[in-house]
């Protein structure tokens, strides 16, 4: 998964942070509440950890500012010192998804942390076919087909349409999509991305006429929209 992990101990964080690279998880650390929130509204990330006590915010201000502003859907952990009770709901009731107080083992935390993945997965992603409208994607072979129709796809543009499909209506940065379909950061160039969305684009017909939109933000990167009445009267 891809990870940003708000935390303000240097210490603690390089040990949360070897744990997630251990187990193949690419993590960005901040330990500022700015530059966290700026990062996740520049960029898209499969979840968010969190400490509540830090030097210029508070954890709690920093969920409520994500929830109310940026990603609602990525789910959030909470992993902090405060241990209360009224803490624990509060976080809860105000958009955290899990909460753990430290010190928290490394399996522990590892499990937390992938369960969390796992639940965000759109439901039906374990399912042998998939359906989006028209279209119908068959994970056993990796094959995707329009109105009963083959679509010829390479690898790398059959996970990015899944990929795509998966977010409806969420915004993916250039990079999350480096990361998760070829393995590597922005020292790809970001053309490698653009090629294969226009590609998509037009070999699914990801047209408005068609009742979809495949939109480019700028300097952010693609959402996949539908569209509500594509042939209004």
């Amino acid at each position: 998964m891809r990870i940003a992990f708000l935390e303000d101990d240097q210490p603690q964080a390089e040990v949360i942070k070897g744990w997630l690279k251990a187990a193949d998880h690419s993590c960005r650390h901040f330990t500022k509440a700015s530059l966290f929130l700026k990062e996740v509204r520049r960029e898209s990330f499969d979840l968010l950890i969190l400490d509540w006590e830090l030097p210029e915010s508070s954890g709690i201000e920093v969920l409520r500012s994500i929830r109310e502003k940026s990603d609602w859907r990525v789910p959030v952990l909470f992993m902090t010192n405060r241990d209360s009770e009224r803490d624990i709901v509060r976080a809860l009731a105000d958009g955290a998804d899990d909460y753990m107080t430290k010190p928290a083992s490394r399996d522990i935390t590892l499990a937390r942390i992938n369960a969390l993945g796992r639940r965000s997965l759109q439901k039906g992603q374990n399912e042998q076919v998939l359906e989006y409208g028209d279209y119908r994607l068959i994970t056993s072979d990796k094959s995707l087909t329009r109105n009963g129709v083959l679509i010829d796809l390479t690898e790398k543009e059959y996970q990015l349409a899944a990929m795509l499909f998966a977010n409806i209506g969420r915004l993916l940065s250039r990079n999350h999509m480096l990361e998760a379909i070829w393995g590597v950061g922005p020292e790809l160039a970001t053309r490698t991305v653009d090629t294969h969305i226009s590609r998509l684009r037009r070999k699914l017909a990801l047209l408005p006429e068609n009742g979809w939109r495949l939109k480019a933000v700028y300097q952010h990167g693609y959402r996949l929209e539908k569209v509500v009445d594509p042939h209004p009267e």
